[in-house]
């Protein structure tokens, strides 16, 4: 009898084991620069720490509010922040400059493709970048590459951005649509279709126009930056906006501190990837996070090896 006790109670031993055999994963710990309250950048943040704790609770990502994305880089080279969510403009100038060995910044994840606009109020006379000559104009923060695409945007459009309008530098992100409603401002410049500014004016009584470059100004401006690219905003995308606009804008990346760990990054970059469902729900352009569209937009050195390991184990292949 006692034999057979024994028997079964290692067969019931052999039924949990497996489990027992897999502990809990260990804490991770990671810093996140964001930016400024009031834009993208935070909400994104915000969501992705929600989508990625949801599928890996041990995957603790403090934010860390910033000046942007200019603050972002010198902070992740000085090694005081492990994350920092980059826009394009800066990120394509800091990656190109790295070393081919890999001992510099690199890119994690894709945040979502910006596409740039200006937004004015319903009732106002300005209808295209032209008509901005001579108006004041809230191009975005000082840190953000944003405020660099609308700058680039103007020029392009043949528009000095420092004499041919009154250009607003703002010192937070939220201060652009304020501008816009009680008149400081003609027009805001911004990007990304989660951008907070669009939604506060587009939502608010008297409704917002929205409207990107020329279509024959884009190729000038495209030939401005590399890291610009051609880009549509679908119809519906916000209030009272009944027609798509065809427009510019750039990628961000979420990007690494030199020498972050292969094991924090394959874990984080699982955890994106499979927490994308959770992303779409909390920040409009979250199925944009998706690892498979580094590919096309980045090149294959700027990666962090796990990232591009990820990407091959999924079929993705970076090279």
């Amino acid at each position: 009898m006692r034999r057979r006790e024994l028997l079964l109670g290692m067969a019931g031993l052999s039924v949990i084991s497996p489990a027992l055999a897999q502990p809990p994963q260990t804490e991770l710990h990671l810093s996140l620069g964001t930016a400024t309250p009031g834009g993208s950048f935070p909400a994104f943040g915000r969501a992705l720490i929600a989508a990625v704790q949801e599928v890996d609770p041990g995957a603790m990502i403090e934010p860390r509010i910033t000046k942007g994305s200019t603050e972002n880089l010198a902070l992740l080279k000085a090694g005081k922040l492990d994350l920092a969510l980059v826009q394009g403009e800066y990120a394509y100038e800091a990656l190109s400059g790295l070393r081919a060995d890999g001992g510099g910044l690199s890119v994690v994840a894709p945040i979502d493709a910006s596409p740039g606009m200006f937004v004015v109020q319903a009732a106002s006379p300005v209808r295209s970048v032209p008509d901005l000559r001579g108006r004041a104009v809230a191009l975005g923060t000082r840190g953000s590459g944003f405020t660099i695409m609308g700058r680039t945007v103007l020029q392009g459009s043949g528009i000095d951005p420092d004499h041919d309008i009154t250009p607003i530098l703002l010192d937070d992100a939220a201060d652009g649509a304020t501008q816009v409603l009680d008149g400081r401002a003609a027009a805001l410049w911004g990007a990304s279709l989660g951008w907070p500014g669009f939604k506060t004016l587009a939502d608010a009584p008297d409704g917002a126009r929205f409207f990107g470059p020329a279509p024959e100004a884009i190729p000038k401006i495209l030939a401005l930056r590399t890291s610009l690219r051609r880009l549509a905003v679908p119809a519906g995308s916000f209030r009272g906006q009944n027609a798509a606009i065809e427009t510019v804008g750039s990628w961000s990346f979420i990007l690494a501190r030199p020498r972050l760990g292969g094991a924090a990054v394959t874990r984080l970059v699982h955890a994106i990837d499979r927490g994308r469902d959770t992303l779409a729900q909390l920040y409009p352009q979250g199925r944009e996070s998706d690892p498979h569209n580094l590919v096309s937009n980045v090149p294959s050195a700027w990666l962090h090896p796990a990232t591009a390991a990820y990407l091959r184990e999924i079929g993705a292949d970076p090279e």
